[in-house]
């Protein structure tokens, strides 16, 4: 019992002081921060956890912390500020392992990935210190091939030879991919007109396929204008390519009528030619391809109008041709003339017929003068290997071996034969070889000279 003052006061029981708060991560409560006031600890007046202001009245404060505010309290080196914690790389959910985002390639003024210096891309970002505004690699430069234009002479050197070898082995996509490669510019219908020049110079079936190339440029290279264009200029260069091609007018008219009847050309454009050409040859062409075009029956025609050359032409057609060419040959005497037509008819592999039907028309005429002007002819043609030995050898063994079909129309065909061939020999067409095979007739035994006519029994039981 205490005494207070004037007298006697009984004092009631003290309640007991409550208990310390609790440390949180080693730190009591009343060290925490409340709107920036610290608490000195707490009274029995005045609990922990509490914020008084003048009046007295109690201001309950919330305890949670952030995970900012715990971080720099449990930092027992140095305070870590906001800045600095959002600058850090670090996994900010307390889950990572410490690692920069993306191994170190991802975000601003980064290094990048470990050997990224390595790769070519690595350094396409203009902010990077290794990046090169003069490389090629980056996009900055974009370089493009600068092709040198064709003069006229290499271009018509680098056609010509994709036509020549056209003619060899005949495929039109061949000659699609290979002109491709040459830079012609606009120069796209100076194709049209090589290839048509190039085939004045060759065979009847050469020119059929350029007829065939030029459906294919038409259709899948060349506009119809540059198709226009380019016949144009086969007209302007008429009088210089009859020069070299005499019948230049007459094929370049057929390469025209040809191309119409192919829907290369139109018949209008045709038509309105002849009166813009000025040169005579010129006009001459136009007039023998609108004279093809005048019957719309014979338009359909026009696919043969080089005619059907090589082994696609029948026997019987290949024997008349052949037949009518020695004709001619007998009448005018002209071996160039007869070379050149064999050689036209493009079947190496026949020319035995010549040499067959030849010898048996000079056994036809029985006379001394044709059998020299068939040899005369068989001497050129055998000189300028355009009739080779084993097809000259293999016309002589025909002739052999129907010898005696031919002694039903010429009686005296052995002797004839004979004398024919030793004519070859001298004039270097045949060999010894070829003599030796002349086959002799057996003389007929009569009556007289034998048996007098009396049938042998052994050749009866034979």
């Amino acid at each position: 019992m205490m005494v207070n003052g004037t007298g006697p006061v009984e004092l009631s029981a003290m309640e007991p002081p409550p208990p310390p708060p609790p440390l949180l991560n080693g730190l009591h409560h009343d060290l925490l921060p409340t709107n920036g006031l610290l608490l000195n600890g707490p009274t029995a007046d005045k609990p922990a956890g509490m914020e008084y202001s003048t009046g007295d009245r109690v201001k309950r404060k919330a305890k949670r912390l952030t995970k900012f505010l715990a971080k720099e309290l449990v930092t027992e080196t140095a305070t870590v500020t906001n800045r600095q914690l959002k600058n850090s790389r670090k996994s900010r959910n307390g889950q990572g392992r410490g690692l920069p985002k993306k191994g170190g390639a991802g975000g601003k003024g980064t290094w990048g990935v470990y050997g990224s210096e390595l790769r070519a891309e690595a350094a396409l970002d203009y902010k990077d210190p290794n990046y090169d505004s003069e490389s090629l690699d980056n996009g900055d430069i974009h370089l493009e091939a600068i092709i040198p234009e064709l003069t006229d002479e290499e271009l018509q050197k680098n056609v010509e030879e994709i036509v020549l070898e056209y003619f060899e082995h005949g495929d039109p996509n061949e000659v699609l991919a290979a002109i491709d490669e040459v830079p012609l510019g606009q120069r796209k219908a100076m194709v049209l007109v090589i290839a048509v020049e190039a085939a004045m110079d060759h065979k009847p079936s050469h020119r059929e396929m350029t007829s065939q190339l030029i459906s294919v440029l038409a259709e899948e290279f060349l506009e119809d204008n540059e198709v226009v264009k380019g016949f144009e200029k086969l007209l302007e260069n008429l009088t210089e390519t009859i020069l070299d091609v005499p019948e230049a007018p007459t094929l370049l008219g057929n390469f025209i009528a040809r191309a119409v009847a192919d829907d290369c050309l139109l018949n209008t454009t045709v038509h309105g030619w002849k009166d813009k050409m000025i040169s005579e040859q010129a006009k001459a062409a136009v007039h023998f391809a609108e004279v093809l075009l005048i019957d719309k029956v014979g338009v359909l025609r026009l696919n043969n109008v080089w005619g059907v050359g090589g082994g696609a032409q029948p026997v019987k057609a290949l024997s008349r041709r052949i037949y009518m060419l020695l004709k001619e040959f007998l009448s005018s005497n002209d071996t160039m003339e007869a070379g050149r037509c064999l050689r036209e008819l493009e079947v190496p592999h026949f020319h035995h017929e010549l040499v067959y039907e030849a010898i048996v028309m000079a056994l036809e005429s029985m006379q001394e003068s044709t059998e020299e002007s068939i040899c005369r002819l068989l001497k050129a043609l055998f000189n300028t290997c355009i009739i080779t030995p084993d097809q000259m050898q293999r016309g002589f063994f025909r002739v052999f071996e129907d010898l005696p079909d031919l002694c039903i129309d010429i009686p005296a065909a052995y002797t004839l034969v004979d004398r024919f061939v030793q004519r070859a020999q001298r004039h270097g067409v045949v060999g010894e070889d070829i003599v030796l095979q002349v086959p002799v007739r057996g003389r007929k035994r009569f009556v007289s000279e034998g048996d007098g006519g009396k049938v042998k029994d052994e050749n009866i039981r034979a």
